[in-house]
């Protein structure tokens, strides 16, 4: 293939969440230009499919997408997400929620939280959780909408979804076939290069068929067939950071009350996940081989569910990391083929939307501009790295030493854009957010402070309210909190009146 050559035929080796994501994105907006779609994908060739939890932006998608929020919510057995409730992370006995809402309002041009850091100082006894309605939402199971008559001034709840992975990948599959997307079964046996590029031409099935194309999107899942196997693009190890590798995931029976926040649980060597759905409830404990065997963090895994287990835990082995070049000469690699950074922040969906989105901004038009892809690549690399410094965060800022695992989490060296986060926090209460990046302010406060790290100082500014200022402002912060909370239904209230799915059978999973 000509490096000039201007892309007509698209071939997305890969089904699951990622290829039909990735189809559906560039099916819709693209409507006009006259694309041919392919995607080829087995039934044979199982998905990994635990990404059940996301985070807002994936409204951003449905949106842009035209999807219906009551029909893709009844279609995927979904429940509403608040944040993620983190539970003996800090030490044993310790909880904390990561909310997806902000703490209060910006005052004086500086963020909320050192208003309260002051609050604390001075001796204050108010929890910062009580001016997120995030979380006060979500320790009373609540959730709604804004009505008509509301005229509470704070912002809307920020919200995201729980959902089968198997069952959106096959409503986006719907929505890209309608589009125009041909679906081909069959496994890949070969994959054709030209001689003087390299660029990968076609991929050939096991019944014989060729498949052409001017670009590709590898979503073949960890194995990267076309990205790594072909590509050789090579792949960045970031174990010494993140050292979990297995995952045990098995659903079980849904419990009485759908609650809107995940939960992730702490545990000997890892963390267990707990994502409730309509129909079911997620589970999974992600753990280091180094420090547990399989069998045993599949038995404690079947000992700490909620409800009967529907099925036996499958198993799953992974390297934290990235891919050193996502996209390469006429490839891009998307999902888990692009890197895997594990769920505990539940941005494995979010980072397939994101690439999808950035490489349509950047569609390669008359060829493959190198500078083209190395801007993509680094802006790539750029956001993996923030996850990861959020993800590091959550293992090293511990007092627990309470196992050989958290022992060695404790000892980790933190990246060094981490430490200077960290250190800045620590001495000064400063966060600063770069623009563009996906875990704002909010995020970084609720970690940091319910992992436990404590400022020395907060910001000068934080000391323009009197006293007598400062407790009227947050009376009226928290009342208002309060107050629209309580106008909202229970979460399964809110299912039941706008997206109640129909029964599925419990059969075993």
């Amino acid at each position: 293939m000509n490096m000039q050559q201007r892309v007509r035929r698209i071939v997305i080796v890969g089904g699951g969440t990622a290829g039909w994501m990735a189809a559906t994105t560039i099916a819709r907006l693209s409507k006009g230009v006259g694309f041919d779609i392919q995607l080829v994908e087995s039934m044979e060739i199982g998905t990994v499919g635990v990404g059940e939890a996301t985070i807002p932006p994936i409204s951003e998608f449905n949106r842009s997408m035209q999807i219906d929020e009551n029909d893709f919510m009844r279609a995927t057995q979904a429940s509403i997400k608040l944040g993620i409730e983190f539970v003996d992370w800090t030490r044993p006995d310790h909880s904390y929620i990561h909310p997806f809402g902000w703490y209060g309002v910006s005052m004086h041009g500086i963020y909320f939280h050192h208003f309260w850091l002051r609050h604390q100082a001075q001796g204050g006894t108010i929890s910062a959780d009580a001016f997120c309605q995030n979380i006060v939402a979500s320790r009373q199971n609540r959730f709604g909408k804004l009505r008509p008559d509301d005229r509470i001034p704070i912002p809307p709840l920020a919200y995201a979804y729980h959902f089968d992975a198997g069952l959106y990948a096959l409503y986006l599959r719907k929505l890209a076939e309608a589009d125009g997307v041909k679906r081909n079964e069959g496994k890949i046996v070969s994959v054709q290069q030209d001689g003087e590029s390299g660029f990968v031409e076609s991929v050939t099935l096991e019944d014989g068929r060729v498949i052409a194309g001017d670009l590709f999107i590898d979503c073949s899942g960890f194995r990267g067939l076309l990205i790594e196997q072909t590509l050789h693009a090579g792949y960045e190890d970031w174990s010494h950071w993140l050292p979990c590798d297995r995952a045990m995931a098995v659903p079980c029976e849904r419990t009485a009350t759908t609650t809107p926040y995940t939960r992730s649980t702490a545990r000997e060597a890892g963390w267990q996940w707990r994502i409730p759905l309509q129909h079911r409830t997620g589970n999974g404990y992600v753990y280091c081989s180094e420090f547990m065997s399989d069998d045993e963090a599949a038995s404690k895994l079947l000992e700490r569910l909620d409800g009967k287990a529907l099925g036996t835990p499958r198993p799953l082995r992974f390297k934290g990391g990235r891919r050193k070049e996502v996209w390469k000469k006429n490839v891009l690699a998307v999902g888990l083929a692009s890197g895997f950074l594990e769920p505990l922040e539940s941005t494995s969906i979010h980072l397939i939307q994101s690439m999808c989105a950035r490489f349509v901004f950047m569609f390669p038009g008359d060829g493959f501009n190198p500078a083209t892809i190395d801007r993509f690549n680094r802006l790539a690399r750029e956001e993996l790295e923030e996850i990861r410094d959020l993800l590091v965060l959550h293992y090293t800022a511990t007092e627990r030493e309470d196992t050989p695992f958290w022992r060695h989490c404790r000892a980790i060296d933190k990246p060094d854009s981490l430490k200077q986060a960290w250190e800045m926090y620590e001495s000064s209460g400063d966060i600063i957010i770069e623009g563009g990046v996906l875990f704002k302010e909010p995020s970084w406060f609720a970690i940091m402070h319910g992992q436990g790290l404590k400022p020395r100082a907060y910001h000068p500014f934080a000391n323009i309210p009197s006293d007598a200022e400062l407790q009227r402002r947050f009376e009226l912060m928290s009342g208002d909190v309060l107050k629209r909370v309580a106008t909202f239904p229970t979460h399964d209230e809110w299912i039941h009146m706008n997206c109640q799915a129909p029964a599925m059978p419990m059969k075993a999973m």
